[in-house]
């Protein structure tokens, strides 16, 4: 039911057929809501008549008003790491609420899943997860937040599945959930080299996520045959861009350039890379997901980029919104595949025993909302990611339409 090649329907039978997912549901949306801090105080105790020299004994500790986590001995106890509130509070409660969807479509009474506040320290929200004697960890969401989580496991034998793409702190029992940028350059460029594109150029911001494209960029032409003339950098000041752009054009002629940034940022570079080189071909990462701009910025037909296949998102979401009453955010999909994951996992965990990280490096993969995902040696996840081109719709000169022109593998062949 979770295995790579094995049919989907069984995992969403309770999905409808049809369903159109709204633009810019896909986005993620960060949602600005006041977070709300405890304060514990600690009461002293005042005894009643005269003061006397003599010191009063000491007054018992007040009784702990923390919930106890009941006794599991039939099921596995999984602590979800995520926002619950502040900034990033919207987005944390989609995760869960799909975690929770999760149990209800599997009818899954094998697992326990407790949920602790990343927004208030991310390394004490995993410390408490480990003292309730939670087996597994899914989070946290955000980068910053996955190092302080992976520092604080460290040594427990207790797996973290990170739903960030910081793959910088995967490695022991620390894996990398999020969707690498390596991969979608990867898969974008082998695409455009099967369509005969042999010299490529690159446009990446100053930034962590730049840095990491301009390293993908240089090894997937590398691995597919082509040549890289240049890559070239920009700030987020005024005439940036626009410099880089120059820059770049001056380094000589080039079939294709990735822009490694946002869909705003690709649609004010296109004109500008276009000038003398109306065929250019513009080739984007998977920011570009779910961005209305594409549908309506004639300067990026012929753009392609690679993403998430959204062949199972669209009966996704729907149900998600049926029961929540709200669309879900793009990254959701990860708090359901987490626990998609777990179930497949627990089929031989007995409880009570540790988690058996083993069986999260099976190379035939295993099948979620996103498609087919498995994790490498490194602990990094592989995704099967579909391309999509940005296409004119017939009879319209501002209307574009994004087709899939290379589905996502079905399976891992090697």
């Amino acid at each position: 039911m979770f295995e790579a090649g094995v049919r989907q329907k069984a995992i969403f039978a309770t999905m409808k057929q049809s369903a159109t997912r709204p633009a810019a549901r896909n986005a993620l949306r960060l949602a600005a809501i006041s977070g709300l801090s405890m304060v514990l105080a600690a009461c002293s105790v005042i005894p009643k008549g005269p003061v006397t020299p003599a010191a009063p004994p000491p007054a018992a500790p007040p009784p702990s008003t923390a919930p106890a986590l009941p006794t599991d001995t039939n099921r596995h106890r999984i602590a979800l790491l995520v926002p619950e509130s502040g900034a990033n509070a919207a987005a944390g409660q989609a995760l869960a609420n799909a975690s929770t969807m999760a149990l209800l479509d599997m009818s899954a009474s094998n697992l326990r899943i407790t949920t602790y506040d990343t927004a208030t320290g991310a390394s004490a929200a995993a410390k408490k997860a480990l003292a309730d004697g939670n087996s597994m960890i899914l989070g946290p969401l955000l980068g910053e937040e996955a190092s302080e989580v992976a520092a604080a496991v460290r040594g427990s034998h207790v797996p973290v599945i990170s739903f960030s793409n910081d793959y910088t702190v995967a490695g022991a029992d620390v894996f990398v959930m999020g969707t690498i940028p390596a991969q979608s350059v990867n898969r974008v460029v082998h695409y455009a080299r099967g369509l005969g594109i042999t010299r490529f150029a690159a446009l990446v911001p100053r930034s962590v996520y730049g840095e990491r494209t301009s390293s993908a960029m240089v090894a997937a032409v590398r691995a597919s045959g082509g040549t890289l003339v240049d890559i070239e950098t920009f700030g987020r000041e005024p005439g940036a861009l626009t410099a880089a752009i120059g820059k770049l054009k001056s380094h000589g002629a080039f079939e294709a350039v990735l822009v490694g940034d946002n869909a705003r940022v690709a649609a004010q570079a296109a004109p500008l890379l276009k000038v003398g080189r109306p065929s250019l071909r513009i080739l984007g990462t998977e920011l570009w997901s779910g961005e209305a701009l594409l549908a309506r910025t004639p300067s990026l037909r012929g753009a392609l980029y690679a993403a998430l296949s959204d062949t199972h998102f669209r009966q996704f979401s729907e149900r998600y919104r049926a029961r929540y009453g709200d669309a879900p955010y793009r990254i959701s999909t990860m708090g359901y595949d987490g626990v998609l994951l777990s179930l497949r996992i627990a089929r031989d965990w007995a409880p009570g025993r540790p988690f058996p990280v083993a069986h999260l490096y099976d190379r035939g993969g295993f099948a979620g909302t996103d498609g087919i995902f498995r994790f490498n040696s490194n602990n990094v996840i592989e995704r099967a990611l579909e391309v999509r081109e940005v296409k004119p719709v017939p009879g319209s000169s501002t209307s574009n339409t994004i087709p899939v022109v290379s589905p996502a593998p079905a399976r891992f062949d090697d």
